[in-house]
């Protein structure tokens, strides 16, 4: 190799770590590409997220005909299976296999449960709609398996993405996991714009045939993605396999759960989690009605929303994973996530007075920001402040509150917006008077997330660890 050729593959060496997000995640015992690999099971898990949430949410009202009362229910039924997430991350920490395995083994289940629910949920829409040869079908019979389509995504996505977040826990060095995070959370945003731009592109010429194959593609897709993200990503532990055979028994989840409580300050931490997710997310269903009804914007301008929510959480978690990787305290990352959320719904409400359209997609894309420095943050201080038998508890434990709260955020937002508006005081401030109770509330609702948290980082910063929550 000549001179020129020698410097031009060091040139593209330090390409990675440069510029690509997240690349200094990589080390020797989990390069790049093993790195890369291990997340593809986030990319399964957004599109799942944007098939249930976006796609079939307009096709079920719209070109199935379905009632919007129905397809309320459906959408939030894989919320049910969010409060088990601790439960799963326990039994995946104390799982025993003949292999000596403890994470593949879940998140295998979790894929053949995601899969299931893909391959019949379109003939179970079809059902429910009661359209062409399904028409005369008992109505029952369409609801029920739809139910049990949803419900199998859902518990597998739970499932999928818990264990898999713990696996990239115990194989990430602790000094690189705010970057693991970043990197785990860009490929779920991935999976969900792409997935999100091929299903419209997909379905836009509509009919039942192309539904069955959209959905059960995506369930191949789920299989092949999950697949090779596990392979051999695991190592086999020889000492778990003969404790299997040992019968050695395991602490139940009441007294997993009771000693991870007890630990330095973790239920002031699922409060400040919770009570952030909650304040972030009353708006999520109620910033496109805003910016039709109040700014007269158009379908396309709204549905860029969106897209304007996701950039600023990418920049977010990029900018979180690198101060972070530093040294820095997640939970102050935490805190300054929610500081930055106070200015950016104000924002977001200032925007009706100006009528700007530019100023609210400013505050828009400032609220993601916000949530991006939000959720890094204390999912690394959860993954961090983790004993290394506990790993998947304590995850799960931020999966359930963050997906209750967030699933929680959505249901409340509405209801909220609908009691202001058909109250006395409904039109005070004209069509934005139901937008400004709820921003109201959600500004409050960061104002304790900061003071919980704040409370939080001077017990730890005194050393008061077992402070009462």
């Amino acid at each position: 190799m000549n001179r020129l050729s020698k410097m031009a593959v060091n040139r593209i060496a330090t390409v990675g770590p440069r510029f690509l997000p997240f690349a200094e995640a990589a080390s020797e015992d989990l390069p790049l590409s093993r790195l890369l690999r291990l997340s593809m099971f986030q990319v399964s898990v957004g599109m799942a997220m944007v098939l249930l949430v976006g796609t079939l949410n307009r096709v079920m009202i719209v070109e199935l005909e379905v009632p919007a009362s129905i397809v309320g229910i459906m959408i939030s039924l894989p919320l049910l299976f969010a409060p088990f997430r601790a439960l799963i991350g326990f039994k995946s920490d104390t799982h025993k296999s003949a292999l000596g395995w403890r994470r593949v083994p879940y998140i295998w289940k979790g894929t053949l449960l995601q899969w299931g629910g893909f391959a019949i949920m379109p003939f179970a829409l079809i059902v429910l709609s009661g359209q062409e040869s399904a028409a005369g079908a008992p109505e029952w019979i369409g609801i029920l398996s739809a139910a049990v389509s949803f419900l199998l995504v859902g518990a597998g996505v739970h499932t999928v993405q818990t264990v898999g977040l713990a696996l990239a826990t115990d194989l990430a060095p602790r000094e690189d996991q705010p970057n693991v995070v970043g990197l785990m959370y860009v490929m779920l945003l991935v999976g969900m714009i792409v997935s999100a731009l091929l299903f419209g592109m997909w379905l836009e010429d509509f009919y039942h045939a192309k539904l069955i194959k959209v959905i059960q593609g995506a369930a191949v897709a789920t299989m092949v993605f999950n697949v090779i993200a596990l392979w051999k990503m695991e190592a086999r532990d020889r000492v778990r396999a003969r404790q299997r055979l040992d019968g050695d028994p395991e602490p139940s989840f009441r007294e997993a759960w009771g000693l991870f409580t007890r630990g330095p300050n973790a239920r002031r931490l699922l409060w400040v989690i919770g009570l952030g997710t909650l304040g972030f997310g009353l708006s999520d269903v109620l910033l496109e009605p805003f910016g039709g009804q109040v700014l007269d914007m158009s379908v396309a301008a709204t549905t860029k929303l969106t897209a304007a929510v996701a950039g600023g959480t990418l920049v977010g978690f990029a900018w979180a994973s690198r101060v972070l990787s530093r040294g820095y305290d997640p939970m102050a990352m935490a805190g300054w996530g929610a500081v930055v959320g106070l200015p950016a719904f104000a924002i977001i409400t200032f925007s009706a007075t100006l009528q700007s359209e530019p100023v609210f997609v400013f505050g828009t894309m400032m609220a993601g920001f916000g949530a991006g420095l939000f959720s890094h943050g204390t999912l690394t201080a959860t993954m961090r402040s983790a004993p290394k038998a506990q790993v998947g508890l304590a995850l799960g434990a931020w999966g359930a509150v963050q997906a209750t709260s967030a699933g929680a955020g959505i249901a409340l937002g509405g209801v909220f917006r609908d009691a202001v508006l058909h109250s006395p005081i409904g039109d005070l401030f004209g069509a934005a008077t139901p937008y400004f109770f709820v921003y109201a509330i959600e500004l409050a609702l960061l104002v304790a997330t900061i003071i919980v948290g704040y409370r939080l980082m001077l017990s730890r910063a005194f050393g008061i660890e077992n402070a009462p929550d």
